[in-house]
């Protein structure tokens, strides 16, 4: 009965291992499909069921003391697009809030004789908001590393057609579906229309994202605006390169592939499969030489 017990339970393991595998490449493909723009982006029920009471803390939040926080915090938030949606200081208040929340909870949990379940409310209540916000900042620099090699055969084609860079950037943001990538593009493109200078709006679209792979493309374009280079042979370069960057990188996930897999198959299937096996056969072993 142990045997059965026990190979019942790594089967359920190893199948919930197998489920959140398929969930995490099924959104994975979603994000193929493309997000919707920053205006139409929403703040996560917990932080908009918090942020209400945000005004309450914004004094302390504000001081000397949290002067690290907010700027670690406004980082975060403009690399995930979400600095006009939520303040820094707010959302320091909404973990302040949030973390005092999980105390609360862990201490009923705890003077109700449940003081793991406490533990464990006060942990995802401390980690949910910087864990939801390094999520979407990772997704969103998924995303634009795979959609600029393609950005930048557009931008080379159109420039070697004979339009310039800005314009050829209008008409392509026009007619590509909305994605992080087009929407800091647009976001840099307003700002060139409203005055700023080329290379400065392209600099602050940098610095905003914090992508590797942008922020060279960026430094090639300011430095061929600045030595009189042709910027279409720079995009043709820089999009070969990206290509072939990405080219690597799938090579080198699809060769860990089967080193990551080892852990869970030796851990979770092995188990099931000798205890399937070999359980019977212990068992009646132990009935012959224990009788």
């Amino acid at each position: 009965m142990i045997y059965t017990i026990l190979a019942s339970i790594c089967t359920g393991i190893a199948v919930s291992c197998f489920l959140i595998l398929v969930f995490d490449l099924a959104s994975m493909v979603e994000l193929e499909k493309q997000e919707e723009m920053a205006d139409s982006k929403k703040l996560p029920f917990f932080i908009r069921m918090f942020l209400p009471l945000a005004p309450s803390l914004r004094k302390l939040v504000q001081s000397e003391l949290f002067a690290g926080s907010r700027s670690r915090a406004a980082e975060m938030l403009e690399m995930s697009s979400f600095d006009q949606a939520v303040a820094p200081a707010d959302f320091i208040a909404v973990r302040i809030i949030m973390a005092a929340l999980g105390i609360l909870l862990a201490c009923l949990m705890f003077f109700g004789d449940q003081p793991l379940m406490g533990l464990l409310i006060l942990f995802l209540f401390l980690i949910y908001p910087p864990t939801w916000l390094k999520g979407v900042i990772r997704r969103r620099h998924l995303s634009i590393l795979k959609a600029l090699p393609n950005m930048l055969d557009l931008l080379t084609l159109s420039v070697e057609a004979g339009k310039n860079f800005l314009t050829a950037l209008r008409d392509i943001l026009e007619k590509r579906p909305p994605d992080p990538l087009g929407e800091e593009f647009l976001r840099a493109l307003r700002e060139i229309q409203l005055g700023t200078p080329r290379q400065q709006a392209l600099k602050a679209m940098s610095n905003r994202v914090r992508q590797p792979d942008l922020a060279s493309v960026v430094d090639s374009i300011v430095q061929a605006d600045e030595l009189g280079i042709s910027i279409g042979q720079i995009l043709k370069v820089q999009g070969d390169q990206l290509r072939t960057k990405r080219f690597a990188r799938a090579e080198k996930l699809a060769n860990e592939a089967p080193v990551k897999i080892l852990f869970p198959v030796v851990i979770f299937i092995f188990p099931s499969v000798f205890l399937i096996l070999l359980g019977p056969i212990i068992s009646q072993a132990s009935k012959v030489f224990g009788g």
